[in-house]
């Protein structure tokens, strides 16, 4: 399997097939190359086509990286997989299984498969495919795949584009986040809740769906409240038949956790958007969410996704 690291204009490729990690090269200060594994201390990161497993912690401000792909604007065409089936309850944290982990601010990754192939326990341990926990995140035509819990949008302001995220319950969820995710896929493959937000304030984050598709299998809800201040408005988007009329469920029958929360909708499409026997809960919007009302200031966002 092949990576490379672009630094100072210059391109360092290598080779580890035996023990299929992801490894990166970069170029020290005389000149020579540094072998680094998991941890990256380089800003911009290429990926070549093939799939590593590895368990990746991105804890430097500003870094870009980029796999390998034939078409920039869409997952489809993607090459370069990251991937482990780490569960939370052997990693200690649901952020220490994220076969992905983001903790520092400004981190662009594109065209970029990221999974956790833990499935579906007998226990629902969650297993988290990308952990971002840090704000001014982009995720440019990515694939985050996983069953319970694959995103973890935590915290700080975060864009997905033209991506692809799968997985069945709980599966983009966080808490103190405000996440924006348009032009997307957003896959289920068993019975669930796609969003789990966990705002606990009165605070200005948003988890939004915008201009997306709901597609897949099972019998699914648009998500429950993790805590009571949930907010979370789907727009524009089409949502297939799989999502029940009630659309949106509390979070158990001894914690419903609905009392101060918004689940929106507006100017939805297909067989699962708002329709007789809507939960009491769930709000019709007139008029939807501005991603600026979401994140803020948008210039860190490449418009090339919006």
């Amino acid at each position: 399997m092949y990576t490379m690291i672009n630094t100072k204009e210059s391109v360092y490729p290598c080779q580890d097939v035996a023990r299929n990690k992801l490894v990166m090269i970069l170029s020290g200060p005389d000149g020579e190359t540094q072998t680094v594994v998991v941890t990256l201390f380089s800003n911009v990161y290429f990926v070549y086509a093939g799939s590593y497993k590895e368990q990746v912690v991105i804890n430097r401000a500003n870094v870009k990286i980029y796999g390998q792909t034939s078409n920039a604007l869409t997952y489809a065409n993607n090459q370069a997989t990251i991937t482990n089936n780490v569960p939370a309850s052997s990693a200690g944290s649901n952020d220490a299984s994220g076969t992905v982990r983001v903790l520092a601010t400004g981190v662009s990754i594109y065209n970029l498969n990221i999974a956790n192939t833990y499935g579906k326990p007998v226990d629902q341990s969650q297993a988290i495919a990308l952990s971002v926990q840090a704000g001014q995140f982009g995720c440019y035509g990515c694939k985050l795949t996983g069953y319970q819990d694959t995103l973890l949008a935590n915290k700080g302001t975060q864009f997905y584009g033209k991506s692809y995220i799968e997985g069945a319950v709980d599966f983009i969820f966080g808490m103190e986040a405000s996440i924006w995710i348009t032009g997307s896929t957003i896959n289920t493959i068993g019975n669930g809740y796609i969003t789990a937000s966990g705002r606990q304030t009165g605070d200005s984050n948003y988890y939004v769906i915008d201009k997306s598709s709901i597609t897949g299998t099972g019998t699914q809800y648009l998500g429950r409240p993790w805590r009571s201040y949930a907010r979370v408005v789907v727009q524009g988007t089409s949502i297939g038949s799989h999502v029940v009329a009630a659309g949106w469920s509390q979070w158990s029958s001894s914690s419903p956790n609905t009392d101060h929360i918004l689940f929106g909708e507006y100017n939805n499409s297909g067989g699962g958007a708002w329709r007789t026997g809507r939960a009491s809960f769930a709000s019709k919007l007139s008029a939807g969410v501005s991603v600026s009302t979401a994140l803020g200031s948008t210039s860190w966002i490449d418009s090339a996704y919006l």
